[in-house]
Protein backbone atom coordinates (compact mmCIF):
# COMPACT_ATOMS: atom_id res chain seq x y z
CA UNK A 1 0.00 0.00 0.00
CA UNK A 2 0.97 3.74 -0.77
CA UNK A 3 -0.28 6.32 1.58
CA UNK A 4 -0.63 9.98 0.15
CA UNK A 5 -1.72 13.18 2.18
CA UNK A 6 -3.29 15.78 0.15
CA UNK A 7 -1.59 19.26 0.80
CA UNK A 8 -2.75 23.23 -0.30
CA UNK A 9 -4.93 26.53 0.89
CA UNK A 10 -8.11 25.92 1.94
CA UNK A 11 -11.18 25.78 -0.62
CA UNK A 12 -9.11 24.52 -3.35
CA UNK A 13 -10.34 21.77 -3.86
CA UNK A 14 -8.25 18.81 -2.24
CA UNK A 15 -11.32 16.86 -0.79
CA UNK A 16 -13.13 16.90 -4.04
CA UNK A 17 -10.59 15.95 -6.06
CA UNK A 18 -10.15 12.89 -3.42
CA UNK A 19 -14.13 12.20 -3.77
CA UNK A 20 -13.42 11.96 -7.80
CA UNK A 21 -10.67 9.67 -7.70
CA UNK A 22 -12.13 7.12 -4.80
CA UNK A 23 -15.84 7.61 -5.02
CA UNK A 24 -15.53 8.16 -1.16
CA UNK A 25 -16.22 11.62 0.48
CA UNK A 26 -13.20 12.21 2.85
CA UNK A 27 -15.13 14.56 4.90
CA UNK A 28 -16.93 12.45 7.84
CA UNK A 29 -17.98 15.04 10.27
CA UNK A 30 -21.74 16.45 10.14
CA UNK A 31 -19.92 20.27 10.53
CA UNK A 32 -17.91 19.29 7.94
CA UNK A 33 -20.33 18.19 5.50
CA UNK A 34 -22.36 21.67 6.45
CA UNK A 35 -20.31 24.07 6.40
CA UNK A 36 -18.33 22.30 2.95
CA UNK A 37 -14.86 22.88 5.12
CA UNK A 38 -12.77 20.28 6.28
CA UNK A 39 -11.99 20.64 9.95
CA UNK A 40 -9.72 17.16 10.40
CA UNK A 41 -8.36 14.57 8.85
CA UNK A 42 -10.10 12.62 6.25
CA UNK A 43 -9.39 9.73 4.57
CA UNK A 44 -10.28 7.68 1.55
CA UNK A 45 -8.50 5.15 -0.76
CA UNK A 46 -8.51 3.40 -4.26
CA UNK A 47 -6.83 1.14 -6.74
CA UNK A 48 -4.99 2.53 -9.51
CA UNK A 49 -3.19 0.18 -11.96
CA UNK A 50 -2.84 -2.46 -9.49
CA UNK A 51 -1.48 -0.01 -6.58
CA UNK A 52 -3.61 0.63 -3.24
CA UNK A 53 -3.39 3.88 -2.72
CA UNK A 54 -4.56 5.43 0.87
CA UNK A 55 -5.08 9.00 1.47
CA UNK A 56 -4.81 11.53 4.19
CA UNK A 57 -7.21 13.94 3.18
CA UNK A 58 -5.82 17.38 5.53
CA UNK A 59 -7.63 21.10 6.03
CA UNK A 60 -6.27 23.81 4.49
CA UNK A 61 -7.84 26.81 6.58
CA UNK A 62 -4.58 28.73 8.76
CA UNK A 63 -6.93 28.19 11.74
CA UNK A 64 -6.62 23.95 11.47
CA UNK A 65 -3.09 23.47 10.26
CA UNK A 66 -1.89 22.15 13.23
CA UNK A 67 -4.70 19.19 12.02
CA UNK A 68 -2.77 19.02 9.02
CA UNK A 69 0.35 18.72 9.98
CA UNK A 70 -0.76 15.65 12.24
CA UNK A 71 -2.14 14.03 9.08
CA UNK A 72 1.36 14.84 7.03
CA UNK A 73 3.88 13.81 9.81
CA UNK A 74 3.87 10.47 9.33
CA UNK A 75 3.32 10.18 5.58
CA UNK A 76 5.89 10.13 2.51
CA UNK A 77 4.12 11.77 -0.22
CA UNK A 78 1.86 14.40 -1.04
CA UNK A 79 -0.67 15.56 -3.64
CA UNK A 80 -0.58 18.92 -3.53
CA UNK A 81 -3.47 20.84 -5.05
CA UNK A 82 -3.40 24.59 -6.10
CA UNK A 83 -6.28 26.12 -7.46
CA UNK A 84 -6.61 27.85 -10.88
CA UNK A 85 -9.13 30.34 -9.75
CA UNK A 86 -6.31 31.79 -7.05
CA UNK A 87 -3.05 30.45 -7.87
CA UNK A 88 -0.40 30.39 -4.85
CA UNK A 89 -2.23 31.17 -1.82
CA UNK A 90 -1.24 32.33 2.09
CA UNK A 91 -1.89 28.34 3.04
CA UNK A 92 -0.09 27.13 0.11
CA UNK A 93 3.14 29.06 1.05
CA UNK A 94 2.79 27.38 4.71
CA UNK A 95 1.52 23.91 3.48
CA UNK A 96 4.53 23.90 1.27
CA UNK A 97 6.88 25.00 4.18
CA UNK A 98 5.80 22.24 6.27
CA UNK A 99 6.22 19.41 3.56
CA UNK A 100 9.71 20.76 3.01
CA UNK A 101 10.22 21.13 6.48
CA UNK A 102 9.17 17.62 7.16
CA UNK A 103 11.87 15.99 4.46
CA UNK A 104 8.15 15.14 2.14
CA UNK A 105 10.58 15.23 -1.44
CA UNK A 106 7.60 13.01 -3.08
CA UNK A 107 4.91 15.66 -4.55
CA UNK A 108 2.43 15.85 -7.20
CA UNK A 109 0.72 19.26 -7.70
CA UNK A 110 -2.30 19.44 -8.98
CA UNK A 111 -3.78 22.33 -10.71
CA UNK A 112 -7.77 22.50 -9.74
CA UNK A 113 -10.56 24.39 -11.04
CA UNK A 114 -9.17 25.01 -14.63
CA UNK A 115 -12.76 24.80 -15.76
CA UNK A 116 -13.54 27.86 -14.27
CA UNK A 117 -9.91 29.53 -14.77
CA UNK A 118 -6.77 29.52 -17.10
CA UNK A 119 -4.20 27.62 -15.70
CA UNK A 120 -1.05 29.32 -16.56
CA UNK A 121 -0.90 31.51 -13.61
CA UNK A 122 -1.16 29.02 -11.21
CA UNK A 123 1.43 26.47 -12.91
CA UNK A 124 3.74 29.59 -13.38
CA UNK A 125 3.46 30.21 -9.56
CA UNK A 126 4.12 26.51 -9.17
CA UNK A 127 7.26 26.11 -10.76
CA UNK A 128 8.57 28.77 -8.99
CA UNK A 129 7.97 27.56 -5.80
CA UNK A 130 8.62 23.45 -6.56
CA UNK A 131 10.15 23.78 -9.94
CA UNK A 132 11.09 19.89 -9.54
CA UNK A 133 7.35 18.58 -8.95
CA UNK A 134 5.38 17.10 -12.03
CA UNK A 135 2.54 19.42 -12.17
CA UNK A 136 -0.86 17.71 -14.07
CA UNK A 137 -4.58 19.64 -14.30
CA UNK A 138 -7.49 18.22 -12.15
CA UNK A 139 -9.99 18.05 -14.99
CA UNK A 140 -7.63 15.36 -16.37
CA UNK A 141 -8.10 12.11 -14.07
CA UNK A 142 -6.04 9.88 -16.31
CA UNK A 143 -3.43 12.29 -16.19
CA UNK A 144 -4.12 12.71 -11.49
CA UNK A 145 -3.88 8.84 -11.64
CA UNK A 146 -1.05 8.70 -13.93
CA UNK A 147 1.16 11.43 -11.93
CA UNK A 148 0.31 9.09 -8.57
CA UNK A 149 1.00 5.45 -9.95
CA UNK A 150 4.81 7.67 -11.17
CA UNK A 151 5.11 8.99 -7.23
CA UNK A 152 4.61 6.19 -5.59
CA UNK A 153 6.96 4.27 -7.49
CA UNK A 154 9.06 6.55 -6.45
CA UNK A 155 9.22 5.84 -2.82
CA UNK A 156 11.62 4.20 -0.71
CA UNK A 157 10.44 0.28 0.38
CA UNK A 158 9.91 0.47 3.92
CA UNK A 159 11.69 -1.97 6.11
CA UNK A 160 9.05 -4.59 7.37
CA UNK A 161 11.26 -5.77 10.38
CA UNK A 162 11.31 -2.28 11.59
CA UNK A 163 10.09 -1.92 15.00
CA UNK A 164 7.03 -0.17 15.42
CA UNK A 165 5.86 3.25 16.06
CA UNK A 166 2.35 4.20 15.32
CA UNK A 167 1.90 7.83 15.63
CA UNK A 168 -2.22 7.79 16.43
CA UNK A 169 -3.92 10.22 14.63
CA UNK A 170 -8.01 9.48 15.59
CA UNK A 171 -9.05 7.50 18.63
CA UNK A 172 -12.89 6.24 19.43
CA UNK A 173 -15.00 3.17 20.49
CA UNK A 174 -16.47 0.55 18.51
CA UNK A 175 -19.30 -0.58 20.46
CA UNK A 176 -18.95 -4.71 21.18
CA UNK A 177 -14.90 -4.04 20.15
CA UNK A 178 -13.73 -1.49 22.40
CA UNK A 179 -11.01 1.06 21.55
CA UNK A 180 -9.59 1.59 17.83
CA UNK A 181 -6.72 3.89 17.07
CA UNK A 182 -5.90 4.23 13.29
CA UNK A 183 -2.64 6.04 11.73
CA UNK A 184 -0.48 5.81 8.92
CA UNK A 185 1.94 2.61 9.60
CA UNK A 186 5.28 4.10 8.50
CA UNK A 187 7.30 0.96 8.61
CA UNK A 188 7.30 -2.61 10.91
CA UNK A 189 4.55 -5.14 10.87
CA UNK A 190 1.64 -5.09 13.11
CA UNK A 191 -0.31 -8.57 13.42
CA UNK A 192 -2.89 -10.35 15.12
CA UNK A 193 -2.26 -10.93 19.14
CA UNK A 194 1.15 -8.73 19.42
CA UNK A 195 1.46 -6.69 22.01
CA UNK A 196 2.68 -3.65 22.24
CA UNK A 197 3.50 -0.58 24.06
CA UNK A 198 1.74 2.86 25.02
CA UNK A 199 2.52 4.95 27.77
CA UNK A 200 4.34 2.20 29.84
CA UNK A 201 2.15 -0.26 29.47
CA UNK A 202 1.52 -3.53 27.66
CA UNK A 203 -1.37 -3.50 25.65
CA UNK A 204 -2.95 -6.25 22.51
CA UNK A 205 -3.81 -6.10 19.47
CA UNK A 206 -7.13 -7.76 19.60
CA UNK A 207 -8.42 -6.91 15.83
CA UNK A 208 -6.78 -5.18 12.45
CA UNK A 209 -8.51 -3.37 9.73
CA UNK A 210 -6.65 -1.39 6.63
CA UNK A 211 -8.64 0.51 3.87
CA UNK A 212 -11.94 -1.42 5.76
CA UNK A 213 -11.03 -5.02 5.07
CA UNK A 214 -10.25 -7.38 8.30
CA UNK A 215 -6.57 -8.27 7.95
CA UNK A 216 -4.13 -10.84 9.86
CA UNK A 217 -1.35 -8.67 9.73
CA UNK A 218 -0.63 -5.10 8.10
CA UNK A 219 3.07 -4.12 7.10
CA UNK A 220 4.42 -0.69 6.76
CA UNK A 221 3.56 1.60 4.59
CA UNK A 222 0.37 1.61 5.26
CA UNK A 223 -3.26 3.01 6.68
CA UNK A 224 -4.11 0.87 9.79
CA UNK A 225 -6.94 0.34 12.20
CA UNK A 226 -5.98 -1.20 15.44
CA UNK A 227 -8.22 -2.89 17.76
CA UNK A 228 -6.89 -2.56 21.35
CA UNK A 229 -7.23 -4.46 24.36
CA UNK A 230 -5.58 -3.13 27.70
CA UNK A 231 -6.53 0.65 26.99
CA UNK A 232 -9.63 2.46 27.05
CA UNK A 233 -10.70 5.26 24.46
CA UNK A 234 -10.05 8.20 27.23
CA UNK A 235 -6.48 7.49 28.04
CA UNK A 236 -5.15 7.17 24.01
CA UNK A 237 -5.25 10.20 21.37
CA UNK A 238 -3.89 11.98 18.73
CA UNK A 239 -0.16 12.26 19.03
CA UNK A 240 0.24 9.23 21.56
CA UNK A 241 2.32 6.61 19.51
CA UNK A 242 1.75 2.95 20.00
CA UNK A 243 5.31 0.67 19.70
CA UNK A 244 7.33 -2.07 20.12
CA UNK A 245 7.84 -2.90 23.48
CA UNK A 246 10.88 -2.25 25.02
CA UNK A 247 12.65 -1.17 21.80
CA UNK A 248 11.78 2.87 22.02
CA UNK A 249 12.76 5.88 24.43
CA UNK A 250 10.49 7.99 26.15
CA UNK A 251 12.33 11.84 26.18
CA UNK A 252 11.52 14.87 26.85
CA UNK A 253 15.11 16.72 25.78
CA UNK A 254 16.24 16.21 22.32
CA UNK A 255 19.19 17.70 20.19
CA UNK A 256 18.54 19.01 16.84
CA UNK A 257 20.08 20.55 13.96
CA UNK A 258 17.63 22.74 11.90
CA UNK A 259 16.97 23.07 8.42
CA UNK A 260 15.84 26.51 6.72
CA UNK A 261 15.67 27.96 9.96
CA UNK A 262 14.28 31.43 10.36
CA UNK A 263 14.15 33.19 13.43
CA UNK A 264 14.14 31.33 16.76
CA UNK A 265 11.77 31.99 19.76
CA UNK A 266 12.28 30.34 23.22
CA UNK A 267 8.57 28.65 22.87
CA UNK A 268 7.68 27.18 19.65
CA UNK A 269 5.45 24.36 19.58
CA UNK A 270 7.38 20.83 17.93
CA UNK A 271 5.15 18.89 15.22
CA UNK A 272 6.34 14.87 14.50
CA UNK A 273 4.71 12.49 13.71
CA UNK A 274 1.27 13.51 15.04
CA UNK A 275 2.08 14.74 17.89
CA UNK A 276 2.27 18.62 19.08
CA UNK A 277 3.96 19.58 21.78
CA UNK A 278 5.47 22.92 23.13
CA UNK A 279 8.80 23.34 23.77
CA UNK A 280 11.72 25.39 24.89
CA UNK A 281 14.20 26.47 22.65
CA UNK A 282 17.85 26.99 23.13
CA UNK A 283 19.62 27.56 20.18
CA UNK A 284 23.14 26.13 19.94
CA UNK A 285 25.75 27.93 17.00
CA UNK A 286 23.75 28.87 13.75
CA UNK A 287 21.97 25.14 13.02
CA UNK A 288 21.53 23.39 16.09
CA UNK A 289 19.39 23.52 18.96
CA UNK A 290 17.97 21.62 22.41
CA UNK A 291 14.60 21.14 22.47
CA UNK A 292 13.06 20.71 26.28
CA UNK A 293 9.67 19.26 25.50
CA UNK A 294 6.42 19.72 27.63
CA UNK A 295 5.22 16.02 27.23
CA UNK A 296 8.04 13.22 26.50
CA UNK A 297 7.96 11.53 22.93
CA UNK A 298 9.42 8.45 21.69
CA UNK A 299 11.71 9.65 19.89
CA UNK A 300 14.86 8.43 17.32
CA UNK A 301 17.63 9.70 16.03
CA UNK A 302 17.06 10.69 12.30
CA UNK A 303 13.49 11.72 13.38
CA UNK A 304 12.04 14.71 11.57
CA UNK A 305 10.06 17.25 12.14
CA UNK A 306 9.38 20.67 12.49
CA UNK A 307 9.01 24.23 14.46
CA UNK A 308 5.74 26.35 14.08
CA UNK A 309 5.12 29.94 15.69
CA UNK A 310 1.03 29.28 16.14
CA UNK A 311 0.90 32.57 16.97
CA UNK A 312 2.05 34.17 13.69
CA UNK A 313 1.37 30.86 11.87
CA UNK A 314 4.91 30.45 10.11
CA UNK A 315 6.55 26.98 10.05
CA UNK A 316 10.08 28.66 11.60
CA UNK A 317 12.18 24.99 10.60
CA UNK A 318 12.57 21.81 10.10
CA UNK A 319 14.36 19.76 12.69
CA UNK A 320 16.13 16.49 12.33
CA UNK A 321 16.65 14.60 15.65
CA UNK A 322 20.27 14.09 16.60
CA UNK A 323 20.25 13.06 19.98
CA UNK A 324 17.66 11.99 22.21
CA UNK A 325 19.87 11.63 25.74
CA UNK A 326 22.19 14.63 25.21
CA UNK A 327 24.32 15.21 28.04
CA UNK A 328 24.07 18.18 30.56
CA UNK A 329 25.99 21.18 29.58
CA UNK A 330 27.06 22.38 32.75
CA UNK A 331 30.76 23.58 32.13
CA UNK A 332 31.88 26.41 30.35
CA UNK A 333 32.36 25.37 26.91
CA UNK A 334 29.86 22.35 26.74
CA UNK A 335 27.10 24.49 24.52
CA UNK A 336 30.28 25.63 22.53
CA UNK A 337 31.68 22.25 21.71
CA UNK A 338 28.08 20.55 21.31
CA UNK A 339 27.13 23.34 18.74
CA UNK A 340 30.31 22.55 16.19
CA UNK A 341 29.15 18.68 17.01
CA UNK A 342 25.65 19.46 15.97
CA UNK A 343 26.82 21.10 13.17
CA UNK A 344 28.19 17.83 11.69
CA UNK A 345 25.38 16.81 11.41
CA UNK A 346 25.77 13.54 13.43
CA UNK A 347 26.80 13.06 17.13
CA UNK A 348 29.03 10.61 18.98
CA UNK A 349 27.37 7.20 20.92
CA UNK A 350 27.09 7.55 24.22
CA UNK A 351 30.83 5.88 25.77
CA UNK A 352 28.85 3.33 27.45
CA UNK A 353 25.30 2.32 27.15
CA UNK A 354 23.39 -0.75 27.46
CA UNK A 355 22.46 -2.48 24.10
CA UNK A 356 19.16 -2.47 23.78
CA UNK A 357 19.42 1.50 24.84
CA UNK A 358 21.73 2.57 21.93
CA UNK A 359 19.36 0.57 19.55
CA UNK A 360 16.44 2.74 20.85
CA UNK A 361 17.95 5.94 20.64
CA UNK A 362 18.97 4.97 17.06
CA UNK A 363 22.61 4.26 17.23
CA UNK A 364 25.05 1.68 15.41
CA UNK A 365 25.86 -0.70 17.87
CA UNK A 366 29.52 -0.42 17.55
CA UNK A 367 32.67 -1.09 19.96
CA UNK A 368 33.63 -3.11 22.84
CA UNK A 369 30.77 -5.48 24.18
CA UNK A 370 30.81 -6.20 28.33
CA UNK A 371 27.97 -8.48 28.93
CA UNK A 372 24.71 -6.52 27.67
CA UNK A 373 26.71 -2.96 27.80
CA UNK A 374 28.60 -1.63 24.48
CA UNK A 375 31.78 0.70 25.58
CA UNK A 376 34.17 2.63 24.42
CA UNK A 377 37.20 0.99 24.53
CA UNK A 378 39.63 3.92 25.40
CA UNK A 379 37.26 5.26 27.93
CA UNK A 380 36.82 1.82 29.31
CA UNK A 381 40.66 1.41 29.75
CA UNK A 382 40.75 4.59 31.66
CA UNK A 383 38.04 3.55 33.72
CA UNK A 384 40.45 0.53 34.79
CA UNK A 385 43.20 3.43 35.50
CA UNK A 386 41.08 5.32 37.44
CA UNK A 387 39.85 2.04 39.26
CA UNK A 388 43.34 0.87 40.34
CA UNK A 389 44.06 4.40 41.82
CA UNK A 390 41.05 4.74 43.72
CA UNK A 391 41.13 1.76 45.34
CA UNK A 392 44.76 2.39 46.54
CA UNK A 393 43.37 5.47 47.85
CA UNK A 394 40.68 3.83 49.66
CA UNK A 395 42.97 1.16 51.66
CA UNK A 396 45.07 3.70 52.02
CA UNK A 397 42.54 5.44 54.54
CA UNK A 398 40.72 2.61 55.42
CA UNK A 399 43.29 0.18 56.07
CA UNK A 400 41.39 -2.53 58.24
CA UNK A 401 38.00 -2.15 55.88
CA UNK A 402 36.59 -5.42 54.26
CA UNK A 403 37.40 -3.63 50.92
CA UNK A 404 36.06 -0.76 48.88
CA UNK A 405 32.21 -1.20 48.55
CA UNK A 406 31.07 -1.48 44.45
CA UNK A 407 29.22 1.50 44.80
CA UNK A 408 31.51 4.08 46.31
CA UNK A 409 34.07 3.15 43.56
CA UNK A 410 31.08 3.05 41.15
CA UNK A 411 30.56 6.90 41.79
CA UNK A 412 34.33 8.03 41.91
CA UNK A 413 35.22 6.32 38.52
CA UNK A 414 31.59 7.45 36.33
CA UNK A 415 30.37 3.80 35.79
CA UNK A 416 26.45 4.52 34.90
CA UNK A 417 25.86 0.98 36.59
CA UNK A 418 27.23 -1.12 39.85
CA UNK A 419 26.86 -4.57 38.20
CA UNK A 420 29.88 -3.16 35.51
CA UNK A 421 32.45 -3.59 38.41
CA UNK A 422 32.96 -6.55 38.49
CA UNK A 423 33.39 -6.86 34.58
CA UNK A 424 35.68 -3.40 34.69
CA UNK A 425 38.43 -5.25 37.70
CA UNK A 426 38.40 -8.74 35.97
CA UNK A 427 41.95 -10.00 35.51
CA UNK A 428 43.36 -6.89 37.44
CA UNK A 429 44.42 -9.04 40.07
CA UNK A 430 42.17 -7.63 42.73
CA UNK A 431 40.07 -9.54 44.97
CA UNK A 432 36.54 -8.33 44.29
CA UNK A 433 33.93 -10.21 46.58
CA UNK A 434 30.51 -9.83 48.33
CA UNK A 435 30.17 -6.40 46.90
CA UNK A 436 33.95 -5.22 47.71
CA UNK A 437 36.91 -5.11 45.95
CA UNK A 438 40.76 -4.49 47.44
CA UNK A 439 44.19 -5.83 47.16
CA UNK A 440 44.86 -9.18 47.36
CA UNK A 441 47.46 -10.01 50.44
CA UNK A 442 47.02 -6.38 52.34
CA UNK A 443 48.73 -6.48 55.30
CA UNK A 444 47.54 -5.56 58.43
CA UNK A 445 48.29 -2.03 59.86
CA UNK A 446 51.41 -1.64 62.47
CA UNK A 447 48.98 -0.75 65.41
CA UNK A 448 46.52 -3.91 64.60
CA UNK A 449 49.77 -6.39 63.82
CA UNK A 450 51.48 -5.51 67.14
CA UNK A 451 47.82 -6.42 69.13
CA UNK A 452 47.46 -9.33 67.15
CA UNK A 453 50.98 -11.06 67.68
CA UNK A 454 50.03 -10.32 71.28
CA UNK A 455 46.87 -12.43 71.20
CA UNK A 456 49.20 -15.02 69.48
CA UNK A 457 51.40 -15.11 71.78
CA UNK A 458 49.05 -15.53 74.53
CA UNK A 459 47.10 -18.53 72.42
CA UNK A 460 50.39 -20.22 71.67
CA UNK A 461 50.23 -21.39 75.82
CA UNK A 462 46.76 -21.61 76.18
CA UNK A 463 45.17 -22.22 72.55
CA UNK A 464 41.77 -22.39 73.22
CA UNK A 465 41.37 -19.95 75.79
CA UNK A 466 40.23 -16.58 73.79
CA UNK A 467 40.87 -13.40 75.12
CA UNK A 468 38.29 -11.68 76.90
CA UNK A 469 36.85 -8.44 76.27
CA UNK A 470 38.01 -6.17 78.26
CA UNK A 471 41.64 -7.60 77.30
CA UNK A 472 40.74 -7.04 73.49
CA UNK A 473 39.41 -3.84 74.65
CA UNK A 474 42.66 -2.77 75.99
CA UNK A 475 44.66 -4.05 73.02
CA UNK A 476 42.28 -1.51 70.99
CA UNK A 477 40.67 -5.05 68.68
CA UNK A 478 37.47 -3.82 68.43
CA UNK A 479 35.12 -5.79 65.30
CA UNK A 480 36.51 -4.39 62.49
CA UNK A 481 40.29 -4.86 63.70
CA UNK A 482 39.42 -8.64 64.47
CA UNK A 483 37.55 -8.94 61.18
CA UNK A 484 40.99 -7.29 59.53
CA UNK A 485 43.02 -9.86 61.45
CA UNK A 486 40.65 -13.15 60.37
CA UNK A 487 40.66 -12.23 56.62
CA UNK A 488 44.41 -11.98 56.79
CA UNK A 489 44.33 -15.08 58.13
CA UNK A 490 46.04 -14.88 61.51
CA UNK A 491 43.26 -15.56 63.35
CA UNK A 492 40.15 -17.49 63.70
CA UNK A 493 36.32 -16.44 64.53
CA UNK A 494 34.45 -18.73 66.50
CA UNK A 495 31.62 -16.10 67.67
CA UNK A 496 31.19 -12.54 68.14
CA UNK A 497 34.09 -11.36 69.76
CA UNK A 498 35.79 -14.76 69.56
CA UNK A 499 38.81 -15.40 68.47
CA UNK A 500 41.42 -18.26 68.14
CA UNK A 501 44.44 -19.09 66.25
CA UNK A 502 44.24 -19.60 62.89
CA UNK A 503 44.58 -23.48 63.34
CA UNK A 504 42.23 -23.64 66.08
CA UNK A 505 39.70 -26.26 64.01
CA UNK A 506 42.43 -28.32 63.73
CA UNK A 507 43.54 -28.56 66.99
CA UNK A 508 40.93 -28.86 68.62
CA UNK A 509 39.75 -31.70 65.64
CA UNK A 510 43.06 -33.96 66.83
CA UNK A 511 42.99 -33.51 70.54
CA UNK A 512 38.73 -34.49 70.67
CA UNK A 513 39.37 -37.18 68.06
CA UNK A 514 41.30 -38.55 71.39
CA UNK A 515 38.41 -38.77 73.80
CA UNK A 516 36.28 -41.83 74.30
CA UNK A 517 33.00 -41.40 71.58
CA UNK A 518 30.39 -39.85 71.79
CA UNK A 519 31.76 -37.49 74.18
CA UNK A 520 29.97 -34.45 75.85
CA UNK A 521 30.41 -30.69 76.06
CA UNK A 522 31.58 -30.73 79.30
CA UNK A 523 34.04 -33.56 78.36
CA UNK A 524 35.07 -31.29 75.19
CA UNK A 525 35.82 -28.51 77.40
CA UNK A 526 37.89 -30.16 79.93
CA UNK A 527 40.07 -31.68 77.19
CA UNK A 528 40.41 -27.93 75.40
CA UNK A 529 41.18 -26.92 78.40
CA UNK A 530 38.53 -23.73 77.89
CA UNK A 531 35.02 -22.63 79.11
CA UNK A 532 31.67 -22.74 77.85
CA UNK A 533 32.32 -19.30 75.95
CA UNK A 534 34.92 -20.97 73.77
CA UNK A 535 33.57 -24.55 73.65
CA UNK A 536 30.35 -24.61 72.55
CA UNK A 537 30.63 -22.47 69.70
CA UNK A 538 33.79 -24.11 68.67
CA UNK A 539 31.85 -27.45 68.60
CA UNK A 540 28.85 -26.11 67.06
CA UNK A 541 31.34 -24.36 63.80
CA UNK A 542 33.13 -28.80 63.85
CA UNK A 543 29.60 -29.90 63.36
CA UNK A 544 28.64 -27.34 60.70
CA UNK A 545 32.60 -28.39 59.14
CA UNK A 546 30.89 -31.58 59.02
CA UNK A 547 34.12 -32.64 61.53
CA UNK A 548 31.62 -33.74 64.57
CA UNK A 549 28.23 -35.31 64.12
CA UNK A 550 25.53 -33.74 67.15
CA UNK A 551 23.22 -36.39 68.44
CA UNK A 552 19.88 -36.04 69.82
CA UNK A 553 21.05 -36.39 73.30
CA UNK A 554 24.03 -33.35 73.19
CA UNK A 555 26.70 -35.84 72.85
CA UNK A 556 29.11 -36.01 69.82
CA UNK A 557 31.14 -38.18 67.63
CA UNK A 558 34.43 -36.98 65.64
CA UNK A 559 33.56 -37.66 61.76
CA UNK A 560 37.24 -37.82 60.51
CA UNK A 561 40.77 -37.54 61.42
CA UNK A 562 42.84 -34.36 62.26
CA UNK A 563 44.35 -34.86 58.33
CA UNK A 564 41.08 -34.63 56.62
CA UNK A 565 40.11 -31.56 58.51
CA UNK A 566 41.52 -29.69 56.21
CA UNK A 567 39.66 -30.51 52.99
CA UNK A 568 35.72 -30.55 55.00
CA UNK A 569 33.65 -27.92 54.83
Amino acid sequence: MFVVATAGHVDHGKSTLVHRLTGMWPDRLAEEQRRGLTIDLGFAWTTIDGRDIAFVDVPGHERFVGNMLAGVGPVPAAMFVVAATEGWMPQSEEHFAALEALGVRHTLVVISKTDLADPSRAIAEVRDRIPEAPVVLGTDLDAVRAGLVTLVDQLPTPAVESDVRLWVDRSFTVRGAGTVVTGTLAAGTIRLGDQLEHDGRLITVRGLQSLGRDVDAVTGVARVAVNLRGVDRQSIRRGDAIRTPGAWLDTSEIDVVLRSASKLHQRLTLHVGSASVSVHVRPLGDVGARLRLTRALPLRIGDVGLLRDPGAHRIVAGIEVLDVRPAPLRRRGDARARAAELATGRVAPPVCARIQDLRAMGFDVVGERVADWVVSPGWWAERRRLALAAVDRWAAGHDIAAGMPFETLRQQIGLPAVDLVPALLHGAGLQVRDGLVRRPGADLPPRVDKAVRTVREWLAAEPFRAPEADELTELSLGPKELAAAVRAGRLTRIADGVVLGPDAFDRAAEILTGLPQPFSVAEAKRALNTTRRVAVPLLEQLDARGVTKRADDGTRTVRVCRADADHVG
